[in-house]
């Protein structure tokens, strides 16, 4: 990873959710899953952008994942540092009355960066879409982030989500440091470095839906 350091913008996030809206709108999602806490904020504004007249918004449910790396032998005694994942907070299906089957699940995350928590989350929602269907998939999945790192992947995507038209992401950057607003203690400097990048308001208007 360079030692570049991005700064985007709140506008520019809102900006990058309304531009990808009418494509996500097409799909006819059922329910959106954002992984936190990267995916709250997005999923929140796109729900603004997916919301039809005379329609309820989309429903949002949450859930955490936690990336660790472990020190583990390899066979020849040497030692390797390897990533997983933790589940930190799940959907409770029965008590948020969720049924998976035959529905068009979006699932959000901010930034796709080595792959594998996005890997994780859509693998572990997939087993439990086969097992509410008794072992087969009758879910479609959908994945979209707001910046896909342009590096080596440590995990690949799902082949329910490589296919044509389920993955989303808004831009594609370089292997640097993407840094998030909300992830910022000082916003007025952000916003400042955010406005000098180019990365606060970059998008022609004129392609955004209304």
């Amino acid at each position: 990873m360079s030692e570049e350091k991005i700064y985007i913008s709140y506008n520019h996030i809102h900006q990058l959710c309304q531009e990808v809206a009418p494509r996500i709108m097409e799909l006819d999602i059922d329910f959106i899953i954002a992984i936190g806490g990267g995916g709250f904020i997005p999923a929140r504004i796109l729900r603004t952008f997916l919301k039809q007249p005379g329609e309820s918004s989309k429903r949002i449910f949450a859930i955490i994942l936690s990336l660790y790396e472990d020190v583990q032998t390899r066979g020849d005694d040497a030692e390797e540092v390897g990533t997983g994942v933790k589940r930190i907070q799940w959907i409770d299906y029965m008590d948020s009355n969720i049924d998976l089957v035959g529905k068009k699940v979006l699932v959000i995350d901010e930034v796709d960066d080595s792959r594998t928590t996005i890997h994780y989350a859509i693998n572990e929602l997939i087993k439990d879409a086969e097992t509410q269907a008794g072992g087969e998939l009758k879910t479609d999945f959908y994945m979209f982030v707001l910046h896909n790192k342009l590096k080596e992947k440590r995990a690949e995507l799902p082949a329910c989500i490589a296919k044509a038209g389920h993955y989303i992401a808004a831009r594609e950057t370089p292997d640097c440091w993407v840094a998030y607003p909300w992830e910022s203690d000082d916003i007025v400097h952000h916003q400042l470095m955010a406005e000098k990048q180019g990365y606060d308001i970059d998008i022609d208007r004129s392609s955004l839906s209304r």
